[in-house]
């Protein structure tokens, strides 16, 4: 449960994203020293280059993907009747060579924190910056993004404010607090005590103790232990940030402290983004109404009955509320235990270090946004084929269709 350092397979994708004759180019491994993304268009094909490295994906509707050439070559026409045959049908736009659809991004990443979850957090910070680079250069929206990172612990340290000062009665001979006669409240002199950002007496920060606020200062093993200081001045990043990387994986590590009976990630995502609740009001100019609103999670446990409040259907429509009715404006993409499918790499957890919780409520979830959601194996070595195969061609159909 703590660490997956032997290779695993990824696995394929679940569905393919609808849009006719989408080519989309994308960057299946990052690599560079700078990070950038560049895209060109000819004809009816994209190609992208992130330093040494050259991929070009093509998504279609219906019977599987075809390839650009066999596209060119028939003048299959794409959804909207037009010929694709020498001509650019990505949902670009010609004068600018960005996919037209998209005012702006708003990424909300929830990140599981609890104990065994630290490589799967770096994975994660090692894949993101350039997945959001290549989406700001082939969407044109560099200068219009919203980043904001939300855990499922609104209080790492919780479980340590009565280990700081037990009741007489859990007290033993020596004045040490004794586990057997009060287990619940001696159980914070052990793991608290080995916390390198907690003391007694330690309160949280504003909205740290929020279930859904964005966070700002993670805390405690495993964390960055710092405050990130955002540019925008704000519980989120936006385009304002000189080192979106440095930001982003400083907000992301959100380390393995959370003491929480379960966790609760889609609880913490619907408040959020939910007007009227205190996150809500803690994350106030995150959400717009002219952005399309990508979710991102990633835990190695389900999000059972017993833990967060809701079911799928409710999960689904709370964003669905939250972005007006427009169901189009979203894409969800997950990474969870994908040890009850066929091709599933991930161990039980309970297993060892390649160990996931089966989800299926995690997946009914993502399922239900049809071609605007997307699912991985939390257990994969590494995130980028996910971001860059899936996620990102998913993100550019969606403004594609906004913009049709």
């Amino acid at each position: 449960m703590f660490g997956h350092d032997e290779p695993g397979r990824t696995r394929p994708p679940v569905a393919a994203v609808s849009r006719a004759a989408l080519v989309v180019a994308l960057v299946a491994g990052c690599g560079g020293d700078d990070g950038g993304f560049a895209s060109t268009s000819d004809g009816g094909s994209s190609t992208g280059t992130m330093g040494d490295t050259t991929a070009v994906m093509t998504v279609t509707q219906g019977d599987g993907p075809t390839s650009a050439a066999d596209d060119t070559a028939t003048g299959a026409a794409d959804s909207t009747g037009t010929s694709s045959g020498g001509t650019d049908t990505t949902g670009t736009d010609p004068s600018t060579g960005t996919a037209a659809g998209c005012a702006a991004i708003d990424f909300l990443f929830v990140i599981d924190n609890s104990g065994s979850m630290s490589d799967e957090q770096q994975n994660l910070v090692a894949s993101v910056p350039s997945f959001v680079a290549a989406i700001e250069s082939t969407l044109g929206v560099a200068a219009d993004f919203h980043v904001m990172v939300v855990d499922v612990d609104p209080w790492n340290f919780g479980i340590c404010a009565a280990a700081c000062d037990p009741p007489s009665n859990c007290l033993d001979a020596g004045g040490q607090c004794d586990l057997l006669a009060c287990p619940e409240i001696c159980v914070g002199t052990f793991v608290c005590g080995n916390e390198p950002a907690f003391s007694c007496g330690l309160e949280p920060e504003v909205c740290e103790d929020v279930l859904g606020a964005g966070v700002t200062h993670p805390k405690g093993m495993g964390a960055s232990n710092t405050d990130c200081n955002f540019a925008s001045g704000t519980r989120y990043i936006d385009a304002s940030e000189p080192d979106f990387g440095a930001a982003f994986a400083c907000a992301a590590q959100v380390g393995t402290s959370s003491y929480a009976p379960t966790e609760l990630p889609m609880e913490a995502m619907v408040s959020a983004v939910t007007d009227g609740t205190d996150a809500f009001a803690c994350n106030e100019g995150f959400l717009r109404d002219e952005a399309l609103l990508v979710v991102t999670f990633i835990t190695d446990e389900d999000d059972s009955a017993e833990d967060s409040a809701g079911t799928p259907v409710s999960w689904k429509q709370a964003l669905v509320d939250a972005k007006n009715g427009d169901e189009g404006s979203i894409v969800v993409l997950g990474l969870f235990g994908d040890n009850d499918e066929p091709d599933g790499i991930c161990a039980d957890l309970g297993a060892g270090d390649d160990g996931a919780e089966a989800a299926p409520r995690l997946r009914a979830f993502v399922d239900s946004f049809g071609d605007h959601g997307f699912f991985g194996s939390v257990c994969a070595p590494s995130y980028e084929p996910f971001f860059g195969d899936m996620a990102a061609p998913a993100i550019v159909a969606a403004c594609a269709d906004a913009g049709a």
